[in-house]
């Protein structure tokens, strides 16, 4: 069927090819779509329609554009999970039938910055345990975590002998982590992180700025955790007033 023969706005109908052809194989991950000329000359639309329906597709993470080079097909994300519900890392890769693991890079105890105190009031902080791990599913590196927990909370001594921070505190403070305040920011090019989950230069990372919180809405853990973009997608479920 021709894609002129749809009554739709002829972007959207772009769109949709373009995505049943990388579903059935037609372009593959990681592969080089052809030219915008050859593009548009095979769907049969100007190369102003096709740019509309690539920008769109770049946005939702189907492809990526570089400037110059082309535009590239990007690998289907291999862990997808609502934020609607507080679920661990190890739960979300577990889920999707991978071996969870950790690799800790370092722990240390900080002196809180003034952003920080604010962050955790009214509670009164003075010194944060650090923590940078590398979160594994088979063994390949896929997020990156810095947590900061008020020093009493746990016992430094125990942290790298649990994947549950969660766990960790319950056990040591009787603190139970019952929801969070999450903000989700798109990260560009980092050197340090992206060499340590061995990223391409070229994709995104996605970040979740997370605050946890008691019952008593006592601020408990703050997390920063960097996501690949090509392993995980997220999405929220919207519902009408």
């Amino acid at each position: 069927m021709s894609i002129k023969a749809d009554s739709r706005h002829l972007y959207l109908q772009v769109i949709d090819k373009i995505k049943q052809d990388i579903e059935s194989g037609i372009y593959r991950e990681k592969e080089k779509l052809p030219s915008e000329f050859q593009l548009s000359k095979k769907l049969g639309v100007s190369r102003a329609t096709l740019r509309e329906a690539l920008r769109i597709l770049e946005e939702d993470n189907v492809v990526t554009r570089r400037h110059g080079v082309g535009t590239f097909v990007n690998q289907k994300p291999i862990f997808s999970s609502g934020i609607e519900q507080l679920t661990s890392v190890t739960y979300m890769i577990e889920q999707s039938d991978k071996v969870a693991g950790s690799q800790y890079i370092s722990t240390e105890i900080i002196e809180a910055t003034e952003d920080e105190r604010k962050k955790f009031a009214p509670k009164n902080v003075h010194n944060l345990i650090q923590i940078e791990r590398v979160r594994t599913a088979d063994n390949e590196p896929v997020v990156f975590c810095v947590d900061k927990i008020p020093e009493k909370l746990i016992p430094i001594e125990f942290v790298n002998k649990k994947d549950s921070l969660f766990k960790l505190m319950e056990e040591h403070a009787n603190k139970r982590v019952t929801y969070a305040v999450t903000f989700i920011e798109p990260v560009s090019y980092n050197s340090r992180i992206f060499e340590i989950l061995n990223c391409d230069p070229e994709q995104s990372l996605l970040l979740l700025k997370q605050m946890h919180y008691t019952e008593e809405d006592e601020p408990v853990l703050y997390s920063a955790n960097y996501f690949r973009s090509d392993m995980f997608s997220f999405h929220v479920l919207r519902k009408r007033m």
